[in-house]
């Protein structure tokens, strides 16, 4: 019996869908980069890549970290990756730049920020003082609060390492309370909270590492973001309860990108991260940006002359 067009079409289409149900998931390609090298601060985006959850979400996800001649901010606005890693201050001040991002996963609740005294001292008594920054925009927050309480401190941008204030040169440095803190507990310096100032304590818990896209890209692939911090959640969740082999998956990282460090300090990394994932209030983990830290980090950033406008809370939220 010979078939219409109508049921030849039918036909065709019932084998489409049947061919499509078979099929596995097409995995669109995405572009992440962190912000810094490889290390446990970014344990959760490696556990899901090597556990698979990515790819069981459909999404094909390539990590390239950055590096000290192409930095993240450069990587996210030249279009050569997809979704970074930043933290709240460095959104805001490219957003103020003209080029609009959206939060699609929040990584961490609380601030990790810290001031590291070289002289014994207070740090906010060391008015005036050599002071050691990032290179890049991680030290924000850090000069706006000098700045609001009128310290007066001469900032030394260096690259990457520390060898600036152990030597002496600095007075002081910034320094984050997962990294460079235990860097210099490793090296013997002694540190203590009369010469450790610790942002989250005094009125300065500012969120610190968020996933983002450019708004312009997101609003093209809202599914394909949603997966994505889907199942970067679900690498998070899981390295929080398999630390151990978490940490076997970073060293994989650190040892593939050649990156000078150990066990024992990436162990450490580890621990701090997921504490600082946790809420203060709640006590849980909730991969949310908080609307009274982005208004609070925009109002000073804003009143220090970092932002030419406050950045709202609305812009910032994947819709």
């Amino acid at each position: 019996m010979r078939r219409t067009d109508n049921e030849r079409k039918i036909v065709l289409w019932l084998l489409t869908v049947l061919l499509l149900a078979v099929l596995p998931v097409y995995a669109q390609k995405l572009v992440f980069t962190p912000n810094w090298t490889a290390q446990a601060q970014f344990a959760g985006f490696y556990v899901a890549q090597e556990k698979g959850f990515y790819r069981e979400a459909g999404v094909d996800v390539e990590i390239v970290h950055p590096s000290v001649s192409e930095p993240v901010m450069s990587r996210i606005i030249g279009g050569k990756c997809q979704v970074t890693m930043l933290m709240l201050p460095q959104a805001m001040e490219i957003i103020d730049r003209g080029v609009p991002l959206v939060n699609i996963l929040q990584t961490s609740m609380n601030n990790g920020l810290m001031i590291i005294s070289r002289r014994g001292k207070n740090p906010l008594t060391q008015k005036g003082a050599r002071m050691g920054t990032w290179q890049a925009g991680s030290g924000l927050l850090g000069i706006c609060m000098s700045n609001k309480e009128n310290l007066d401190y001469e900032w030394v941008r260096y690259a990457a390492n520390m060898n600036l204030f152990v030597t002496g040169a600095l007075d002081g440095t910034l320094a984050m309370s997962y990294n460079e803190y235990y860097q210099l507990l490793q090296a013997g310096m002694p540190l203590d909270d009369k010469t450790v100032y610790r942002f989250c304590d005094h009125g300065y818990n500012i969120q610190d590492d968020g996933v983002y896209m450019t708004k312009a890209y997101y609003v093209r692939h809202r599914d394909q973001a949603r997966r994505f911090a889907d199942a970067t959640r679900k690498g998070w969740e899981w390295a929080a309860s398999h630390q151990e082999e978490t940490l076997d998956i970073v060293m994989k990282y650190v040892r593939g990108n050649r990156v000078g460090t150990n066990r024992v300090l990436q162990e450490l990394m580890l621990k701090e991260i997921l504490r600082l994932q946790i809420d203060r209030e709640s006590k849980k983990r909730e991969f949310r940006l908080r609307r009274d830290m982005v208004e609070k980090a925009s109002r000073l950033m804003h009143e220090q002359g970092v932002l030419e406008r406050e950045v709202k809370y609305e812009e910032l939220i994947a819709r």
